[in-house]
């Protein structure tokens, strides 16, 4: 029997625009969400309707203004409404990992580094964190003269594989997908829906946002549409 990794209940966020003289744009009122162990839910809705603060609320990003989001953090049960950050940086190092639409990293780190460091935050010796890094980059496309040099002289499509390949490389009980396909190739596109389908093999739970149909159609167990989350029953 599949167990929630996630449970969202009646969270409430909106957001306060001081410079223009204290308007307050709600978000949720009452967002209600449960995730289980090797599910994809794929968050759908119009642009703006509230997808990536969804997933920033769930990483810690934003604070809610109430409601609860229970994760499950080895054995522990822990309200990201009320996580200290010690807690926060040890559920991020362990339990969720999140790829966004953009790769921000230390600049002039290698590649390989950058995509290695979840692993050698975890313990991993350097040598075996790189090898599985190294080996991730390839299966990603990224040539074998890119993987020492840093990140910001690539593409952007280049930076987004990096990114891709930082979020997969520790199996993280959670994964939260923010656009990841967004500037890819077919191929890796492709290569992205063989990485999910892995992950959820694997047990992890993972929510997502997708600009691209054909991938959405193929990675999702269950879609959700934000405007249903945004306003109290």
């Amino acid at each position: 029997m599949k167990s929630a990794v996630i449970s969202l209940q009646d969270v409430r966020k909106s957001f306060t625009l001081h410079l223009q003289d204290g308007v307050v744009i709600p978000v949720f009122e009452a967002a209600s969400l449960v995730v289980q162990a090797g599910e994809c839910v794929v968050l759908t809705g119009a642009s703006g309707i509230g997808k990536s603060t969804l997933l920033k609320l769930i990483y810690g990003s934003y604070k809610p203004l109430g409601g609860r989001l229970l994760l499950r953090h080895g054995d522990e049960e822990i309200d990201l409404a009320h996580a200290s950050p010690h807690q926060m940086l040890d559920i991020r190092r362990r339990t969720v990992g999140y790829v966004s639409q953009f790769l921000r990293c230390v600049p002039r780190v290698p590649a390989v580094d950058v995509v290695a460091e979840p692993l050698l935050a975890l313990g991993v010796a350097a040598e075996i964190g790189r090898e599985r890094a190294a080996a991730l980059l390839r299966r990603l496309r990224i040539p074998e003269r890119l993987l020492a040099l840093p990140p910001a002289t690539f593409s952007g499509g280049e930076q987004q594989r990096v990114n891709i390949a930082r979020g997969f490389i520790h199996g993280y009980p959670l994964l939260l997908l923010d656009e990841p396909t967004a500037s890819l190739d077919a191929a890796n596109r492709a290569t992205v829906v063989e990485l999910i389908a892995e992950a959820k093999a694997a047990g992890a739970a993972i929510v997502g946002v997708f600009h691209d149909p054909d991938v959405r159609d193929a990675v999702a167990d269950r879609f959700v549409d934000i405007e249903g989350l945004r306003a109290a029953a």
